[in-house]
């Protein structure tokens, strides 16, 4: 499957946090728990005969604990061989009724998709494929030994690319001793070192019912729904959901740390621990942030680093909330002898608008952007099944869509500086630099 750190939590950010004007149109959004426990959520999409379905396991890296890389490891090699079938004839298996499989491996969660029409001589075939890769993966020796060599061979690739670096270096030094700090991917070391016991271990503690989320979005009806979901988790324990992270603490003094990397340009991350799914703050700091560095050409950091002074081509910021505190990032790529230039601007831009914030016109139009001309539409089952699955790992509250350009609409000037002020502190954040002396 597929795996990419970053795309889908971008995907889910920007699907719960500029979400468009077509919500009205879709089908209330319905929920169950199946009887050992696993959490269901469902909207019926009749227009197309198909379904989509994603089960979202909290088993990401974030419970690697001493093995890094032991979650992602143990995600690839799902639909690598699974109730006595290889990988092969699972792939077979499924192109024979047009069936897609895919997944993510991410630092909160790991995700298993399955996209099928709903004619049941299709849909059964596809559904008993999809049940043995969650509920019965082999782990055989040679796809362990070969997805191994693979992650390994991933790991010096990555060496080679600086932006890569700077983003390791970055969680590592935010994080510290928390479970984010934990390097997906893992390191030659912990992948050498992990076997076929340990991924057993961890696939039967965390890919249990309680420690699941299905999201269904399709041509059903809710009876239907109630029976797939059932199916998916009928070979799974009950099992016991994922215990709370530890809270993320703040940074206790501004960091700084220079990678030298042979490349022709230094990538720039400066940033501090940010906020949760579900924060208080969420929509101050996800507006204000608009007008800060989100909301790209318009932005204030786009308009200091690069329209006066063409120091990046581009520059950014954002807030990545997970389940704990993710992120506050700025980022931007700038040739090697003007690193010290950019990092100057970055931080005095950042300091002048938490001290001053944004002005009323700045917020008006960040507004306007978020909730109309710049809305993702919900216009796909796809999108649909993504933000759902969000809705249902993260606990937020089932009108989250609905609500959330009233929410948008009603912040005033004063709530958005006072949230950038309490939460972001610019003299005490975490810089990384990768690139040429």
């Amino acid at each position: 499957m597929s795996v990419d750190r970053r795309g889908w939590s971008y995907v889910v950010l920007c699907l719960l946090t500029c979400f468009a004007t077509s919500v009205a149109a879709m089908a209330p959004i319905e929920h169950w728990q199946t009887d050992n426990g696993a959490r269901v959520y469902f909207v019926p999409a009749p227009e197309l005969p198909m379904v989509d379905v994603q089960v979202v396991f909290d088993a990401g890296s974030a419970r690697d604990a001493d093995r890094a890389g032991l979650a992602q490891f143990t995600h690839h090699l799902l639909d690598q061989g699974a109730g006595g079938l290889s990988g092969d004839e699972i792939a077979a298996r499924l192109e024979g009724v047009g069936a897609r499989l895919s997944g993510q491996s991410l630092r909160d969660m790991a995700v298993l998709s399955l996209r099928s029409l709903v004619d049941r001589k299709y849909l059964d075939p596809a559904l008993a494929v999809f049940t043995q890769v969650l509920t019965h993966p082999d782990f055989n020796r040679a796809d362990v030994e070969r997805e191994r060599e693979r992650l390994l061979v991933g790991l010096q690739y990555a060496q080679q690319r600086p932006g890569e670096v700077a983003e390791k270096a970055f969680y590592a030094g935010l994080y510290g001793d928390h479970p984010y700090a934990t390097p997906s991917e893992g390191t030659a070391e912990s992948l050498k070192a992990i076997d076929r016991d340990a991924l057993r271990a961890f696939h039967t503690q965390y890919y249990v019912a309680r420690n699941a989320v299905i999201a269904i979005v399709g041509a059903l009806d809710r009876v239907q729904a109630e029976a797939l979901a059932a199916q998916l988790t009928r070979g799974l324990p009950a099992g016991e959901r994922a215990p709370e992270l530890p809270p993320v603490p703040d940074l206790s003094a501004a960091a700084e740390r220079h990678i030298p990397h042979p490349s022709t340009q230094t990538h720039i991350l400066v940033g501090q621990p940010g906020m949760r799914r579900g924060d208080p703050d969420y929509f101050a700091l996800y507006v204000g942030n608009y007008v800060l560095g989100g909301g790209g050409l318009v932005s204030r950091l786009s308009t200091e680093v690069r329209e006066k002074r063409g120091l990046s081509y581009s520059v950014y910021s954002y807030f990545l909330p997970m389940a704990r505190r993710g992120p506050f990032q700025m980022g931007l790529q700038t040739r090697n002898d003007q690193a010290a230039e950019a990092l100057k601007v970055l931080r005095a831009t950042l300091t002048r608008y938490v001290a001053e914030g944004p002005t009323a016109a700045e917020l008006e139009a960040a507004k306007k952007n978020i909730t109309g001309g710049q809305a993702l539409r919900i216009d796909s089952n796809r999108k649909i099944l993504e933000y759902l699955a969000v809705i249902g790992f993260y606990d937020l509250p089932l009108d989250y869509l609905e609500t959330f350009n009233a929410k948008v609409e009603a912040l005033t000037l004063e709530q958005v500086n006072d949230a950038f002020k309490r939460r972001l502190q610019p003299a005490r954040m975490l810089t990384v630099q990768v690139g040429r002396e």
